[in-house]
This record gives C-alpha cells, structure tokens and sequence, in this order.
C-alpha cells in the first residue's frame, strides 16, 4: 500500500457500472479509499456521510447532472478535487466545468495508467496542501513558543539583582532591566534605543562597550573587568561580555553592573584599621628594638654566650615585627591608591644603578655576585613614581639575595621590549616548585622548605611589588626551576601617569 495515498477517500459518480466498477478496482489496488454512487441525489448523499477529498464526476447522467453536483459539491467544500468524467460532452463543457471549480477532466474510454496519473496528480496537491497546513501550524505553534520564552526570559531579566544591560553592534542600548536603571540614577521609565553614552557617564565603560560590540576583542577571555564610581559615590563593578550569534559573530555585548559600594566601604574599613594599628605598634617596636640592641653592644663582653644569643633572636624578631608593619603600611597605601600619584620622569639606568650599589654590601656578606647589565643604551624615560619603582626593585633584588646560597649570582637586566622598558632579575639560587608559582604573589604566602625555613620574612615583599606594578599598569611574570633559580620580569609602559 502506498502511504502518500493512504487515507484519501474517492466518490467515483457514473451511471454506467463498468465505468465505477472500473475505476474501484483500479484505485484500491494503489491504496485509495473506495466510494461509488450512480446518480447525483446519491453522490449528495455519500459525500456528507464519507467526507470523500476527491470526486470523479460524470457529467452526464440521469436526474441531477454533473454541473449541479459540481456546484453543490464547491458550495460545501471549497478544497474538494473534482475530477470531470466526460465523453458525450464536448470540450466547451469540460472548460465549463473547470470554471465551476472542477479540479482536473479525464475522458471516457481511458485506460488505467490515466486514470492513475490523474488521482495521482490529485492526491499529490491533497498531500503538499496537508504539509502546508501543517507547517503553517509548526510555524504559528513555534511563534507562539517563542513569543512565550521572550516573555519568560524578559520576567527573569527584570527580576535580577544585578544590572543588565544589551547593546548591539551599533552601541545601540537594545535592553536594560529595571535594577541597572536604579544603579545608573536613570528614571524608571527609561526606555532603550539610543546610544550606551546616554544612559552611561563614564567613559571607559562606554568605550569598552563599544570596542566588544565592534568586535575588536579577538580572545574574549581577555576582555577586563571595569570599576567606575557614580557622583553620589556609589561604587560600580561591569562584567562585560559579547553577545554571540549562531556562527559565533559578535551582534553587540552585555553588560552585568554589580553595586559594590559596601565592599568598598569594607575595604577602607580594613585598611583604616590596619594602618592605625600599624601605627600604634610601630613607634613602641621601635623603641624595644632600639632599647635591645643598646643592651646586646654594652653587655657583649661581659655576658655569657647564651644570652648574648637570646639577646640577638630578640632584637631579630622585633626587627621582623617592624619590618611586618612596614609592609602593611605600603599594602594599605597601594589599596588605597595612595602609590602613584605624584609620577615623575625617571631614568631607570639611574634609579636600578643606586639600588644595585647599596645592596651590593648585603650580596658581599653573602659573598654573591650583584651585577647591572643594561643591554639598550639610551633608553626613554618613564613617567612614573621613583617610590613605587624602589620599592618594586628593592624587594625584587633583596628577595634573589635572601633567596640564593653563599656565593651565588644575582644579574639585573635592563633593555626594551616593544613599547614596554623590561627589567630582568635574574639568580642562580634555591628556585622554586611549579605548584607554588602561582601563589606566591598572594599575601602572607611563604614557601618553606629545608633551604628556606630559617628565613625570616613577611610574605608580603612580592604582593606589595605585584601591587604596584598593576598600579604603574606594568606586567610582572616568573619563571623559575627549583634549585637551579628564578627570573622575574617586570613590563613598565613607556608613557606611565
């Protein structure tokens, strides 16, 4: 049975027997459904019980011809498919028909392979309109769907804590919820439709919108977190990614804002009493170790070996207290952003020369090598401040000293590496494990191990130097191999401040 026919039923109307009993046998073997009548009343009749899709019609016959069934059969059923049987009518009257809505005419004698083509043709317009009507229903059913999920989503977006914000690749603000309208002080009644810069005041953020619904990210990983500060200084974090089509191409970009303002109140919080007990514990530290190492200079001679050692354990703790103090006091500043305010033009051939000379005495007690190789001459100026980079290469240059065995080699380098002036701090000491690399720029982090556990320290020397290279908008990288040494690297931009 052929399943594209399957189901659709046929009225075959003549008179004559041979003609209808003809045209079932031949239909039913191809999978039609079977009706006969042999006058029009009839045909009436059967059509409202079976509901048939096609009707072959003769027009002559006796009683109620073809053209009255035609006309009734139309009036009923618009879709219906006439199929006119003629023989003793003449053209004109098939050409009437089928201005009467007849679908198709086939002529009396015809064979079976006609008869067939001419179903077939039929039953195949039956099959494409039932398709369409299908799909047009998918389509209507898919519309209503999406119409459904836009709403949902828009409830879900609206409903956020956070802000969000769309834009397409025009910079085009194409959908903001009600919590971004709230952060960004705009009336509850702002609509989207113009420009990002019309419902944002800052700057950087609009052009940071705008360079990723441009497409001028390449690695979206790389797209940075913004900050920015409103007049009534309220504090606002925006996570800003794009917005992806079908074939990954960028059709705008999506902003997350996050109110931070009481993070930001905890954070100064913090610092406020970090600095404070900082201060209140650093002037009487520095009384008791000033006090220690009168003691230890007038009693050397005259105490026992024992004390004289316990003497000097306490004036090296109370030296490393000081030193902890310090620390917090320089991560408290750069938090604050303190650091870098007052950039000047420096010389870093000059500034790397003095902090090489006065730490080579330390390298020298140590009997290391401290050596300066500046591998570019005439190298520009940065803008920057001379503090903040001492303080950077001080501890840099410190750490390789403290870090590396009696006798060993410590080399900065200094030279240029593309619009950036690169320092290099190289040594051959203790190194460090890969699966501490990525820990020790975190505060309080020390790696202790056989070779190091004596050494006293903060852990707070390479956080403070990280601190302030982000500040100058440098970079710092490391690479290291334990026991063979380490190598910092610290980028600085040509023009800083």
């Amino acid at each position: 049975m052929n399943r594209e026919v399957e189901g659709i039923r046929i009225l075959v109307v003549d008179d004559e027997r041979d003609i209808r009993d003809a045209s079932e046998r031949i239909l039913s073997r191809v999978g039609f459904q079977l009706y006969t009548a042999k006058r029009g009343e009839e045909a009436l009749q059967v059509f409202k019980e079976a509901h048939p899709a096609i009707v072959l019609l003769d027009l002559k016959m006796p009683g109620m011809d073809g053209m009255e069934v035609l006309k009734r059969l139309r009036e009923w059923d618009p879709s219906i498919l006439v199929i006119v049987i003629t023989g003793y009518a003449t053209v004109e009257t098939a050409i009437e028909a089928m201005k009467q809505g007849a679908y198709d005419f086939i002529s009396k004698p015809f064979e079976p392979d006609q008869l067939r083509i001419v179903v077939n043709r039929a039953a195949e317009k039956i099959r494409l309109t039932r398709e369409a009507k299908n799909l047009e229903q998918e389509k209507a059913r898919t519309l209503s769907d999406l119409d459904t999920e836009k709403s949902r989503m828009r409830t879900i977006i609206e409903s956020l804590p956070d802000g969000v914000m769309v834009t397409n690749i025009s910079g085009q603000v194409v959908l903001i919820n009600l919590s971004c309208k709230h952060m960004l002080k705009l009336p509850p009644d702002t609509t989207p439709g113009r420009p990002i810069q019309d419902y944002v005041s800052d700057e950087a953020l609009c052009n940071l919108g705008l360079d990723i619904s441009r497409g001028k990210y390449v690695d979206y990983g790389d797209i940075p977190e913004h900050e920015f500060t409103l007049s009534d200084g309220t504090y606002l974090r925006a996570i800003a990614q794009p917005v992806l089509g079908e074939r990954k191409e960028c059709l705008g970009a999506i902003l997350n804002l996050i109110d931070i303002t009481s993070m930001k109140a905890l954070d100064r919080l913090k610092s406020e009493f970090v600095a404070k007990v900082s201060h209140e514990l650093r002037s009487p530290l520095s009384t008791i170790h000033e006090q220690i190492a009168v003691v230890v200079g007038d009693l050397v001679s005259s105490q026992p070996q024992q004390h004289q050692h316990l003497l000097a354990r306490a004036k090296e703790k109370t030296q490393g207290l000081i030193s902890l103090i310090g620390d917090l006091l320089d991560l408290s500043r750069i938090e604050e952003g303190i650091t870098g305010r007052e950039p000047k033009p420096v010389r870093l051939e000059e500034l790397l020369k003095g902090i090489v000379d006065f730490l080579s005495t330390r390298a020298s007690t140590k009997n290391q090598t401290l050596s300066l190789d500046i591998l570019l001459e005439n190298l520009p100026e940065i803008n920057a401040d001379p503090l903040a980079l001492e303080s950077i290469f001080g501890n840099l240059i410190t750490n390789a000293i403290t870090y590396t065995q009696e006798g060993g080699r410590i080399r900065v380098e200094l030279d240029k590496a593309g619009i950036n002036i690169r320092v290099k701090v190289v040594d051959n000491g203790f190194g460090i494990d890969e699966k501490y690399i990525d820990k020790i720029f975190d505060r309080f982090y020390r790696v202790k191990d056989e070779r190091t556990r004596y050494i006293t320290g903060t852990g707070l020397g390479l956080p403070i130097v990280k601190g302030l290279v982000d500040s100058l908008g440098g970079i710092i990288e490391v690479t290291s191999s334990l026991g063979e040494g380490s190598t910092f690297t610290v980028l600085l931009p040509v023009q800083q401040g």
